[in-house]
């Protein structure tokens, strides 16, 4: 599905189920997967990375440099954070036409002050609305194709109150923001309150262990929600899956039959071996 396709269904409030990437095991496993995008997390990136917690530690360069071997790697459409946009007005400027170039097909760009934190810890003090509003123009007069789209999310819930968080969302759609995304509602309530005051594009973050409820896809399309992004879901379940096949090694000696394994001959294809071995033959002296 192309940028163009993908920006379409959003205008059109079809429901688009994201999973989050984080490094290129997970981009390759769920481009396999029929998913209409997918979006790269910016804790889960930071977290395989640089082992480090999403704290504003990584750079615009750490960013790019990772997003743009995801999208030459993927054919899925890809949805990427970009925290506050690495820095003032300038910055952001150059943010959207670096992820634009890259092949992102949706940036998000957040209102929390510098160094951010994900969105599901406390102590975020956001900007000023009318200084995130400036990063909103800023960002829609950067990129150059009007299919590329820009999410603006607000992280003012949690410190401010909900109806703040609300006037803000409506404050950057106005200002030209694509898809709106109001960060952290604590309960479905809240999540139906914002549904039915912003009348745009809508993101819910579905973080298993976080603020928000987590619901299916069909009970958020009811609610009002265009995208539901899954950040955690892939490294969370790697996270799983890894403490009980190390455990079961040390404890055994080998990893047994009480531990689940992707087979390793199904591995080797989605990582591409077969070409590397066409490539051989192909080329094999005689």
């Amino acid at each position: 599905m192309s940028r163009k396709a993908i920006a379409t269904k959003v205008r059109n409030k079809e429901l688009i189920i994201a999973p989050g990437i984080y490094d290129l095991i997970s981009a390759k496993m769920a481009d396999r997967m029929g998913f209409d995008a997918l979006y790269v997390t910016g804790y889960g990136l930071v977290a395989s990375y640089l082992g480090l917690p999403d704290a504003g530690l990584a750079t615009y360069t750490d960013m790019l440099n990772r997003i743009s071997r995801f999208c030459e790697m993927t054919n899925t459409p890809i949805m990427a954070d970009a925290d506050t946009g690495y820095g003032g007005l300038l910055n952001v400027a150059h943010t959207v036409k670096g992820y634009e170039k890259a092949g992102v097909a949706a940036i998000q760009i957040e209102d929390q002050q510098f160094p951010k934190k994900c969105g599901h810890t406390p102590n975020r003090p956001v900007i000023a609305k009318e200084e995130m509003v400036r990063k909103i123009k800023v960002a829609c007069d950067a990129r150059t194709d009007e299919d590329f789209l820009i999410i603006a999310r607000t992280d003012a819930r949690t410190g401010l109150g909900l109806q703040e968080a609300i006037d803000r969302a409506a404050a950057y759609g106005e200002a030209g923001a694509d898809v709106l995304f109001v960060e952290a509602p604590e309960s479905v309530e809240e999540m139906q309150k914002v549904c039915q005051s912003l009348d745009k594009p809508l993101l819910a973050n579905m973080v298993t262990g976080g603020k928000t409820p987590v619901l299916p896809g069909n009970e958020l399309k009811a609610l009002g929600y265009t995208i539901a992004i899954h950040p955690a879901a892939g490294f969370l379940s790697c996270a799983a899956g890894l403490d009980k096949a190390y455990n079961d090694l040390k404890q055994h000696g080998t990893v047994t039959q009480n531990t689940p394994m992707y087979e390793f001959s199904e591995f080797t294809k989605m990582i591409g071996f077969p070409e590397v071995w066409a490539f051989e033959k192909r080329y094999a002296e005689d």
